[in-house]
């Protein structure tokens, strides 16, 4: 049993670990040819977060769905780097809306270079990744499209926020849907699609990736609110400082709503501050962290989780299925 990929994922097979070590490779080396220009700063701004890392969740995903039909096929390597470039795009987009000043552990690109800077070369990944799209034929033009447009809707919809009337959770659901959910089900779509896998397969994985996107994104809310700075490269709180209302935040709310106590309600106006203020900041992450909201944000990152896994079963059984399964309970470690 050797362990590959983010969270430790433990992989039993030696010939499915040889393909997703090699595929992740190949990944890799396909980054770093994308993200090269004629002109040397803009090598060095859009290679600044495939140096820094990551967990290559997408990559990964594609590749362990490939395994559905012919893993070597041409398309299978492309198709896991244009969904990575689109997934780093977004961060160099997303680092200068909720100016974050740390990402992957390394400084973010706006807070090296500026913010035109730091979306321009977000452009640039999108520019490069829709060139490698365009080789891999219409139909993945198309899914790239429908998700993307997902993706931007999503985000579109978090900074108008709910609409009278609408549950604030389950609009944050739909958001997160849209934001995250809908490039982590492109990923497992490319895998087994590419991979000539059966229709049917293919709409399998990725009704799961979908669902497992919005875990995964539950278990950052979780981590942001829970972990410190090392454990996820990111500054504790970031969200939070921001204002953005992820879900501890509005599990807090709905439960001061719905009980009225007045600890909840103290708890909600910190957060309601000015929390650009470090001492305000400390006091309202402390609380939250002691919170009950935070546990039932877990407990929402688990059935998303529990719903990814249950989405597999039409599946044949085999060491990739294991594997996806395996995430799921990965993703839910995650926001332990």
């Amino acid at each position: 049993m050797t362990v590959v990929g983010p969270f430790g994922l433990s992989v039993r097979d030696q010939a499915l670990e040889a393909d997703v070590q090699a595929g992740l490779a190949a990944v890799d080396e396909g980054l770093r040819e994308a993200t090269k220009s004629e002109v040397p700063f803009i090598t060095e701004a859009a290679q600044h977060l495939v140096r820094a890392g990551g967990k290559r969740f997408r990559p990964l995903l594609v590749m362990l769905c490939a395994q559905f039909g012919d893993p070597y096929a041409p398309g299978v390597v492309p198709s896991a780097v244009v969904v990575e470039l689109t997934h780093l795009a977004t961060l160099y987009h997303d680092d200068v809306m909720d100016e974050a000043a740390v990402r992957r552990g390394v400084p973010s690109a706006n807070t090296r270079w500026g913010n035109s800077v730091a979306v321009l070369t977000g452009d640039f990944l999108f520019a490069r990744a829709s060139q490698i799209l365009a080789d891999l034929g219409p139909e993945a033009v198309r899914v790239q499209a429908v998700a993307f447009e997902r993706l931007v809707t999503g985000q579109i919809l978090e900074t108008a926020g709910p609409q009278d009337g609408r549950d604030p959770v389950d609009h944050y659901l739909d958001v997160l849907g849209g934001k995250t959910g809908s490039l982590v089900a492109v990923s497992c779509r490319f895998g087994a699609m590419m991979s000539g896998a059966d229709e049917t397969v293919v709409d399998v994985l990725s009704q799961y990736g979908e669902r497992l996107g919005v875990a995964f994104q539950l278990a950052d809310d979780v981590l942001d609110i829970a972990s410190d700075s090392h454990e996820s490269g990111k500054t504790p709180g970031t969200d939070l400082r921001e204002g953005i209302p992820t879900l501890p935040v509005l599990r807090l709310r709905e439960r001061a709503d719905r009980l009225g106590l007045t600890e909840d309600r103290e708890l909600c106006e910190l957060l309601d501050s000015d929390l650009s203020d470090d001492t305000r900041h400390a006091e309202a992450l402390r609380l939250l962290r002691a919170h009950p909201a935070l546990e039932q944000a877990r407990r929402d990152t688990v059935r998303y989780a529990e719903d990814a896994r249950a989405a597999l079963a039409p599946l044949r059984e085999c060491d990739a299925k294991v594997a996806l399964m395996e995430l799921c309970d990965a993703v839910v470690h995650r926001a332990g």
